[in-house]
């Protein structure tokens, strides 16, 4: 059983406290900080860009995990590089240059993913296996924090845990976890599980992100 990384997305965050928030994750022992770049296009709903990963970065250390829910990704990809970010993951489908986008990613020496929404299917990722360094399985659909999980999620992380048999490329799921479903997202062959309101509404939030590392059994 490898340990699982917990990245709490700042989406979920007091956005007025952002400095604050990012030193507390170190503290309540999170490992990434999970950004949510969206550009009100792609998704209906618009939150952080550029200034606010470079502001982060001077706050805080830890992985900067930047979620690119934008369209045309490959067009701002190096101004997020510059900015700090320690990986970039977007989604197949916002883009024109797919493999190329990824290989600016790593030609950078950042780390690099794709990002499935639950309607979009493994095909979509498979091409460019050899490229990524993870592949985000979307629990709800991208652009609010909030939503509840789709439970069909979890079948579709068994499928690209088979998928990925043998390459070095790990399972990251984003949106609905909670305690309660943790168990069930992370035994399928989650890596990383990116928790929103589960850790920054929670009463205790050191105590919630042991709670979600201490869910995985197998």
């Amino acid at each position: 059983m490898t340990d699982v990384k917990i990245a709490p997305s700042i989406l979920s965050a007091d956005f007025a406290k952002m400095a604050e928030a990012v030193k507390n994750l170190k503290l309540w022992n999170a490992d990434y900080v999970h950004v949510d770049v969206m550009d009100g296009v792609f998704v209906p709903n618009i939150t952080f860009g550029m200034p606010m990963v470079a502001a982060l970065r001077k706050y805080t250390d830890m992985v900067l995990d930047v979620h690119l829910m934008i369209t045309k990704p490959e067009r701002y990809v190096p101004e997020f590089i510059k900015a700090g970010s320690d990986v970039i993951s977007f989604h197949p489908d916002a883009s024109d240059d797919v493999g190329g986008t990824l290989d600016v990613i790593k030609a950078a020496g950042l780390k690099c993913g794709l990002v499935l929404n639950p309607d979009k299917g493994l095909e979509l990722v498979e091409p460019y296996l050899d490229k990524v360094d993870v592949v985000t399985l979307m629990g709800v659909y991208a652009g609010f924090g909030g939503q509840k999980y789709i439970p069909e999620t979890t079948e579709k992380i068994k499928a690209l845990k088979k998928l990925i048999a043998g390459r070095n490329v790990e399972i990251e799921m984003d949106g609905g976890a909670t305690e309660e479903n943790a168990a069930e997202i992370l035994n399928a062959g989650t890596d990383i599980l990116v928790a929103g309101s589960a850790v920054f509404r929670a009463a205790d939030p050191k105590a919630a992100i042991a709670a979600l590392k201490a869910a995985k059994t197998k």
